[in-house]
């Protein structure tokens, strides 16, 4: 199948999601209403508030049996304030995310130290910069175990970046795909197929 008929029907499928998720929603759950902050962020109250080691934080969505995700914002951005209005204010969306995920959330010019999976401490804005964070909103998803974490780094002589990443959202994506990734992910999809295969999966 070529590129771009294979993309023509990925993207015609996505526009089928919406009847395949229709069945999950409902009225809006509790918890799921997110807050201006004083940093010009869109929050929401199911998000880890941590000391940003990421390594720990990691440790911290498997002693829950989450999977784990870093959410990369920015004050003003119309994208990052759609996805909070728009995509978790769906009950489903915001269920399955906080029900199977730790998510910690960064911000793209933020002063703040990480602590990096490979020891490395930097700012926010730093951080952004090692793994190629170009736009907001950008969702990374990482390993679900500190041991696949270690591999990923030992076969870049231990140094942390984009590689240790098992999935990416870059910019805004509509709810239902957006769900969709969030599943792709939790499912472990990655390990056998792309997100344009899954997404054809789904629409059986």
């Amino acid at each position: 199948m070529s590129r771009f008929i294979r993309r023509r029907t990925v993207v015609g499928g996505i526009a089928l999601l919406p009847a395949l998720f229709a069945g999950l929603r409902g009225a809006r759950a509790a918890g799921c209403e997110a807050k201006l902050g004083d940093d010009g962020l869109w929050h929401q109250d199911w998000f880890l508030e941590s000391f940003l080691v990421l390594r720990e934080d990691l440790e911290e969505a498997v002693a829950q049996g989450k999977s784990f995700a870093v959410f990369w914002e920015l004050a003003g951005c119309p994208y990052c304030k759609e996805t909070h209005l728009v995509n978790f204010a769906r009950p489903d969306i915001c269920d399955y995310v906080r029900n199977n995920f730790v998510v910690v959330q960064l911000d793209f010019v933020g002063s703040r130290t990480v602590t990096d999976f490979d020891g490395e401490e930097l700012a926010e804005r730093d951080m952004r910069a090692k793994y190629a964070i170009r736009f907001t909103p950008t969702i990374q998803f990482f390993p679900d175990s500190p041991e696949e974490i270690d591999r990923r780094l030992a076969e870049r002589g231990g140094r942390a970046g984009r590689h240790l990443e098992v999935a990416r959202i870059q910019g805004y994506m509509e709810p239902d795909p957006f769900l969709a990734m969030f599943r792709y992910v939790r499912e472990k999809a990655y390990e056998r197929t792309t997100f344009e295969e899954y997404l054809l999966e789904l629409l059986g």
